[in-house]
């Protein structure tokens, strides 16, 4: 059967989401998207982009709540609306226009990190395993219907970037093996029960601020978390923000008699942490580029 329907969408799972539905024979009658940021490292793909090659037309207002767009959506009559990684809540009056269901891709497996960043949160957190669930949108964030998900691991060694670009391969799946049966209006759905879940906020670059009195481990989870593309786990060491843009956990415990901190061992880079543990720091950055220990060492002096 087919369907129109209105998408806002952003970033990778925005891109990939949106052609899973031209993929699938939708009618993409409007996106809606954001305009880049000129602040913020634009590393993923373009929604607008996407919907240009397609000749589908592409507005960025400010405010989802604004008129304006409540009317030009619902002269577009849309059966549905998508929310594909789009960075703002939808009003509900905007969500009831589409008859036949508003649904949302998350980032996570929901119940579990509602909310912002949840990639981030759940490495954040050591987490194992998340995933992407497709739910219905309602007022709350995060909190209707469930329609399907699907989980991808999170290795030891795994960044925030990493995990992303699984995620954004599992909402494609996602909505891919789910979207024949919305559109035939057979799609089952499960209760999202919150009682059972978390919320998490969004994170600000200065949240990547290290506490070397943490154990190792919970440091190596921060420098994972917020490692590039995301703006990096840092500390500061003489006046000089130092970021931390690649480690491993060191696989014996720190030297004896080191003090919490960025420390230089046999010409090479340490994070000496809480629990007499440490972090073999590999790359370090200092206003972007690569530092040396010997650099380090002489700039701390």
């Amino acid at each position: 059967m087919s369907a129109k329907a209105v998408v806002f969408a952003y970033h990778n799972v925005g891109v990939r989401c949106l052609q899973v539905l031209l993929a699938r024979g939708v009618d993409v009658a409007l996106v809606v998207t954001h305009q880049d940021n000129p602040n913020e490292n634009i590393w993923f793909g373009s929604v607008a982009g996407v919907a240009a090659e397609h000749g589908i037309p592409v507005i960025t207002p400010d405010d989802p709540a604004d008129p304006a767009l409540a009317e030009r959506i619902r002269a577009v009559a849309p059966d549905f609306i998508f929310s594909f990684y789009y960075r703002h809540m939808i009003p509900v009056p905007v969500l009831e226009i589409a008859p036949r269901g508003a649904f949302n891709m998350h980032g996570s497996l929901l119940p579990k990190y509602r909310g912002r960043v949840p990639v981030n949160w759940a490495v954040l957190n050591g987490e194992t395993e998340t995933g992407a669930t497709l739910h219905e949108m309602a007022l709350k964030p995060d909190a209707g219907a469930i329609i399907d998900q699907t989980p991808v691991p999170i290795l030891p060694d795994d960044t925030a970037g990493e995990v992303f670009e699984k995620v954004t391969v599992a909402a494609e799946q996602t909505l891919w093996r789910c979207l024949p049966g919305l559109l035939a209006g057979t799609a089952g759905r499960r209760i999202n029960d919150l009682s059972a879940g978390s919320y998490f906020g969004g994170r600000k670059p200065e949240d990547g601020r290290i506490d070397w009195s943490k154990p190792a481990r919970d440091v190596y989870n921060l420098i994972r978390a917020v490692a590039p593309p995301y703006p990096g786990a840092f500390t500061e060491v003489a006046g000089h923000r130092w970021v931390v843009s690649r480690a491993r956990l060191a696989r014996s415990p720190a030297p004896a008699g080191l003090p919490c901190g960025l420390q230089v061992v046999d010409n090479a880079f340490l994070g000496v942490c809480g629990d007499a543990n440490a972090v073999v720091i590999h790359e370090l950055l200092l206003d972007g580029k690569p530092v040396t220990p010997d650099r380090f060492s002489q700039l701390n002096h």
